[in-house]
């Protein structure tokens, strides 16, 4: 396991900041906006040839209640499982109560932490570390964490007693199955991520927009290991005014593009909105396997769920390859089974195919159901391979390709999906045409017709009589 470092302090010191600095990355929100980061978040860095994972964490503010309480336990959290701890104080505004606070909890958890002051670019060092050394810290590190100033004293002071990681002793990510959970604001995305983890892993608050940054979670169930992907809810683009928002569901978007397979939530209560529509079509646009999740399913009587099950049936055509899931994230019922969808999806999408086999497929096809005949000739398909995975890809060569009928293509797509016994994911197929290889050599047609012309005129000449000296 990699060694854990905790990035804790107040609202907006430049926790994240410092994170994206780390790690390399843009993957943590950053904004001159106090509480944006309320969730754990993790991210991969390298320093000096030492790996370590890093922890963005909310704000403490002391004293919460509601939300920032919330917000306060995923850092204390972050504190108990990390190896060292980097406390982020603000360095023009001094030391505060807070800060105060923060360094008597960190004694008594006898964590090993480094007091780091931040914003330090600007002003004078010694008048900025000088209320912090009254925390009778033995080390202050001065940074700048938006321009990469001091931070190198810093890592190599914490990283002194990390171990060296040998790549070759990781455990490969190639088998790790990554799903991204999303939906609408407050349909139950991170009540349903808690439930599958077995703990209070994000927060979760009877408010819209309570999370606002995608939350990639490793974790291992029956040998087989998992990425969880926590997204804010996407709204409707009219009703989306605030510029974290924005910042937010552009993180969401990014999220179902990272992803192996995506578990689309819908609130059962609401029944099928439009945006819900929208969410599954931008998921198959990506070609992601697809798991659909309808939750809040406890409490509705037999005609409410009636009503739900024939709109389901009715404007989810589309997406008829996907499994459904009635479910209640918050007490549990029918969480589990999703687990068997996702595992199905997983396979299906990330599936490799040989040409042998898939022609095969494409010959039987064919032998069942012949192409249509287009001006009196038959459209002749004559192979197909694999052009790629998650989502399959299966290329298939012929002759007049661009006629084929959009029903023929849904029958062959039909055989592929039953032969491959493939579930849960979009397929796609794609068609080539066989080029003559003399097509570029043949000559235009004025090029022609000057040719003959000049045979035409050697011709006349032959015939000419020789004039007589």
């Amino acid at each position: 396991m990699l060694p854990v470092i905790a990035l804790v302090g107040r609202p907006n010191v430049g926790k994240s900041t410092l994170f994206n600095r780390l790690t390399r990355t843009r993957d943590a929100l950053v904004a001159d906006y106090s509480g944006l980061t309320r969730d754990r978040k993790y991210g991969e860095a390298e320093y000096d040839g030492k790996r370590f994972l890093l922890v963005d964490t909310g704000g403490i503010l002391g004293g919460e209640t509601g939300i920032d309480e919330m917000m306060a336990n995923q850092s204390y959290q972050a504190i108990d499982e990390a190896d060292a701890v980097f406390f982020l104080v603000d360095g023009r505004e001094g030391m505060t109560g807070v800060d105060q606070e923060i360094a008597q909890r960190l004694r008594r958890q006898e964590k090993p932490f480094f007091l780091v002051v931040n914003k330090t670019d600007g002003v004078d060092p010694n008048q900025a570390l000088a209320d912090f050394y009254a925390m009778g810290v033995e080390a202050v590190f001065p940074i700048a964490a938006a321009q990469g100033t001091g931070i190198r004293p810093l890592m190599k002071e914490a990283l002194h007693d990390f171990p060296e990681i040998d790549p070759e002793e990781e455990a490969s990510r190639d088998d790790r199955i990554k799903m991204a959970i999303i939906g609408r604001p407050n349909v139950g995305k991170s009540t349903l991520v808690n439930r599958l983890l077995g703990e209070d892993r994000v927060v979760v608050f009877d408010m819209p927009g309570t999370t606002r940054d995608s939350i990639y979670i490793d974790y291992e169930r029956n040998e087989q290991p998992y990425t969880i992907i926590d997204t804010a809810g996407v709204r409707r683009r009219k009703n989306v005014k605030e510029t974290v928002e924005k910042f937010s569901i552009i993180k969401t978007l990014q999220a179902v593009q990272d992803a192996n397979v995506v578990v689309v939530v819908m609130d059962a209560r609401e029944g099928l909105v439009d945006q819900d529509l929208h969410m599954l079509g931008f998921a198959i646009e990506n070609g992601r396997g697809l798991v659909i999740a309808i939750n809040k399913w406890d409490g509705l009587d037999e005609y409410q769920r009636g009503r739900i099950k024939a709109d389901i049936e009715r404007r989810l055509v589309f997406a008829n390859y996907a499994d459904i899931h009635f479910i209640s994230a918050l007490h549990g019922s029918g969480v589990g089974v999703l687990y068997k969808s996702i595992d199905e999806a997983f396979r299906s999408a990330t599936a490799r195919f040989g040409t042998h086999k898939l022609t095969q497929i494409l010959e039987g096809a064919i032998f069942e159901h012949q192409p249509p005949s287009i001006n009196g000739r038959r459209i002749k398909l004559r192979y197909a391979h694999a052009g790629g995975h998650n989502p399959p890809i299966i290329v298939i060569h012929g002759n007049q390709i661009d006629k084929v009928p959009e029903a023929y293509k849904r029958y062959l797509e039909k055989v592929f999906r039953r032969e491959l016994k493939l579930s849960g994911t979009p397929m796609r197929i794609e068609f080539k045409g066989s080029e003559n290889p003399f097509a570029s050599k043949k000559a235009p047609a004025n090029s022609q017709k000057a040719a003959k012309e000049r045979r035409l005129k050697q011709m006349r000449d032959k015939k000419k009589p020789t004039a007589k000296r």
